[in-house]
């Protein structure tokens, strides 16, 4: 997995996305060729860089693949790194030098985003959510799960009780830290249980298996400053997470939730389908 880096294969994907990209935020363009052995040497750092400086944009551009852009960048050695903001290029650096390159980025990154709560070493891993497979059981039609992933008016609400089962399915392995929970106090959850690394999970099945930790959530957890802090060592290696809510705070009806978001720290791996295609160009 290469996280959140963007790559660019022509002039036009160049101007989208560096020229014209948000003028607030930095942009770092990696210029390397795959025959390079000093890009190759940078590139995992470089990936773990886009995972830690989340505010940041980080580019790819492989100058075999993309001649027009490297010549227009005047690119004659790799790797180079170039960093723009608001479409005009700030500062440049060549060769493969890791600290050199972190300064660069601290340099040059502005200000992060910011929200009422933090987490030092970790982030918020909304980007890793594999939308296409979230779902939950037991939700109003009106009020689905798409609604915890939105940072407005909406909410999510359970239907014929107060129970949901919420699966949350990453595009990457991570690590989870905490998990903040937006919610209304009286009809916020209390009781939740987690399961992780389920595709699925039905209410018998719940209540069947051995979860992985009881979250006992008190009113405190949904003021904005508030995480509620899971026991980080379970959460080493997580590809999806089950949440069960089992009850709500003020005993009501139906249990609600604005919003939830999941901290934690994407695990770089590799992507299995690009490992397989080089392993099958190595053997033509």
């Amino acid at each position: 997995m290469e996280g959140p880096v963007v790559h660019i294969t022509n002039a036009a994907e160049f101007k989208q996305k560096v020229i014209n990209a948000d003028k607030k935020k930095l942009v770092v363009v990696d210029f390397f060729a795959t025959w390079c052995g000093p890009c190759k040497q940078i590139a995992p750092f470089y990936n773990q860089l886009s995972l830690k400086y989340r505010h940041v944009i980080f580019t790819k551009v492989d100058v075999d693949q993309a001649k027009d852009v490297a010549q227009g960048c005047s690119i004659s050695a790799m790797p180079t790194f170039q960093f723009y903001r608001a479409g005009a290029k700030v500062s440049e650096m060549r060769g493969a030098n890791p600290s050199k390159l972190e300064a660069t980025v601290k340099q040059y990154q502005g200000e992060a985003t910011e929200t009422p709560y933090s987490v030092p070493g970790h982030s918020d891993l909304g980007d890793f959510i594999d939308k296409t497979q979230l779902h939950a059981l037991n939700q109003a039609t009106e009020h689905d799960v798409m609604s915890i992933l939105k940072n407005d008016n909406s909410y999510l609400e359970s239907e014929a009780d107060e129970q949901l089962i919420i699966v949350v399915p990453f595009t990457c392995a991570v690590k989870l830290h905490s998990i903040k929970f937006t919610a209304p106090k009286d009809k916020g959850p209390r009781t939740v249980k987690t399961f992780i690394n389920f595709k699925t999970l039905d209410f018998d099945e719940a209540e069947d298996t051995k979860e992985v930790e009881v979250l006992e959530l008190t009113e405190k957890d949904f003021e904005p400053s508030n995480v509620t802090k899971l026991t980080f060592v379970r959460y080493q290696f997580v590809t999806s997470i089950v949440l069960f809510v089992e009850s709500n705070l003020g005993d009501e009806e139906t249990t609600v939730i604005n919003q939830i978001n999941f901290i934690g720290t994407p695990i770089e791996t590799t992507n299995i389908k690009d490992f397989n295609q080089g392993q099958e160009n190595q053997q033509k």
